[in-house]
């Protein structure tokens, strides 16, 4: 079917007058902008400015989730029971674990192997809550990085190192508990978790 030539609305291309053609208008505008944000910056009613990374550290927020750590309990052992319950839950299948007979007393079996691979992993949190005894957490570590895959997956041992690491700076993560808006929507009381009360 034909177009109704009345329906039809010719688009006239604009035409640009001298001081377009110079780009005056343009340059005159950006420089408006540009004296706008000096304004800005000078008195301290704009924007927070760009953060100067990485000579300037970002301030995250005490529930950040970044690099992960295996907790030690009071003794100085790994807090980990191997009850699969990380791996399980873990969407992105990250977390391989080896279970072997404890050599302690208090519990049955213990972790002989705990690899989790740093690259694979989306960082929801999803271990950390579905650990039982605390044995796993997510600290404010960010600028995680490795030349090779191999760098990236975190064994037993160095998931340890990062916890003696974190204690040693005082940088533990804010722990939370189940609020009204659901599970860890409300910061633990004093911010301190049971590994860190532990420690002092």
């Amino acid at each position: 079917m034909a177009i109704n030539t009345n329906e039809v609305t010719w688009v006239e291309p604009p035409q640009l007058g001298i001081l377009d053609q110079l780009y005056l208008p343009a340059i005159a505008g950006g420089m408006a902008t540009a004296f706008k944000h000096l304004l800005e910056t000078v008195t301290g009613t704009g924007p927070e400015p760009t953060q100067q990374y990485p000579e300037e550290k970002p301030k995250l927020p005490p529930h950040y989730r970044g690099l992960h750590r295996l907790n030690r309990d009071e003794e100085g052992r790994v807090k980990c029971v191997a009850c699969y319950m990380c791996s399980t839950a873990c969407p992105a299948h990250c977390i391989d674990i080896v279970a072997a007979p404890s050599p302690w007393k208090d519990r049955e079996k213990y972790p002989e192997t705990f690899v989790i691979d740093e690259l694979r992993c989306i960082y929801c949190g999803m271990c950390e809550q579905a650990c039982p005894v605390d044995a796993i957490e997510l600290t404010s570590i960010f600028d995680l990085t490795g030349l090779s895959r191999e760098q990236m997956i975190f064994n037993k041992e160095k998931l340890l190192g990062v916890f003696d690491e974190t204690v040693r700076k005082g940088t533990d993560p804010i722990r939370t508990h189940t609020g009204k808006l659901g599970p860890a929507s409300e910061p633990a009381e004093g911010g301190l978790t049971e590994s860190s009360s532990a420690q002092s």
